[in-house]
């Protein structure tokens, strides 16, 4: 197949095209070669693909900062996710959209299913949650992704801070009251290469199976990476202030890929072991 990608030049844009180029086509476009905000220009570029598949990637990601550039994050999230989705309905072709955990209010005991009431509390949770409601009203072959707690080699994450820091600091302090089901991006881009040869349309939850706090992640890491002389403290979410509020809890329950027939995802800690050990592969720093 033909497959478009927006935002091939992000974390999950990179993993999109390692997973997914051996089987077919790639069409990356980066922020720098497609502008999701400029309807037109998404539509004559996209058109002159002819995709079978657009995977809509590109984001304004930056959490804190939509709060006040909000203007931008409904620009690119919502209104640069309805020019995608016309585009896509103007080839006929599937469209993937990209979606977050940010659309829940995190006040559910368990883990949130498909089904489940969206609330958001930030913008950017908002201005997601706005580009999906854009793709269920325009596209008809449409699946959407909604995934979570995002690592990979690619850009900065999670992994890759918590990584930093243990070659500067001794001692580093967590968030042991979020919880959330991290997901890595090639095991992710796996799942969309598998999700895009079907017809199975919808909305879908695709994290790695399990759930853990933001302090729990941090000490796999640490572990992962043979870190076991960085010590860890844990802090409630309050002592930190930041402008965009988080959910306390976004786990996941992948009640549609169980029903739908997909392959399960592996457990977190797997994937996180494999991520570290053989994509990331992680020397500490004194070491060389």
């Amino acid at each position: 197949m033909k497959i478009v990608i927006t935002g091939a030049g992000g974390q999950l844009g990179h993993d999109l095209i390692r997973a997914l180029s051996p089987a077919h086509e790639i069409l990356p476009f980066s922020r720098e070669q497609l502008d999701v905000t400029d309807e037109l220009a998404v539509k004559k570029q996209i058109s002159a693909c002819c995709p079978d598949v657009i995977i809509h990637a590109a984001a304004f990601t930056q959490v804190d900062l939509a709060e006040t550039m909000f203007d931008k994050a409904y620009a690119i999230n919502s209104t640069g996710t309805r020019n995608v989705a016309l585009a896509a309905h103007h080839c006929a072709a599937k469209l993937v959209y990209i979606s977050t955990d940010y659309v829940f209010d995190g006040t559910k005991a368990g883990s949130y299913t498909e089904s489940d009431r969206t609330n958001p509390l930030s913008v950017y949770g908002n201005s997601k949650l706005h580009g999906e409601k854009f793709v269920e009203m325009i596209s008809q072959t449409y699946f959407i992704v909604r995934t979570s707690w995002l690592y990979g080699k690619h850009g900065t994450n999670f992994v890759t801070k918590v990584l930093s820091l243990a070659d500067r600091q001794s001692s580093l302090t967590m968030v042991h009251d979020q919880t959330g089901s991290p997901t890595y991006t090639l095991d992710l881009a796996r799942f969309v290469g598998e999700l895009v040869e079907t017809e199975k349309y919808g909305l879908y939850h695709v994290s790695n199976q399990g759930c853990c706090s933001r302090y729990e992640f941090a000490e796999a890491i640490l572990q992962a990476a043979n870190r076991t002389d960085v010590s860890l403290e844990a802090i409630n979410a309050s002592a930190f202030t930041m402008p965009a509020p988080r959910p306390d809890n976004s786990a996941f329950d992948d009640l549609a890929i169980r029903t739908n027939g997909f392959s399960r995802m592996r457990d977190w800690k797997l994937a996180l072991q494999d991520c570290i050990h053989n994509d990331i592969q992680y020397v500490r720093s004194n070491e060389g």
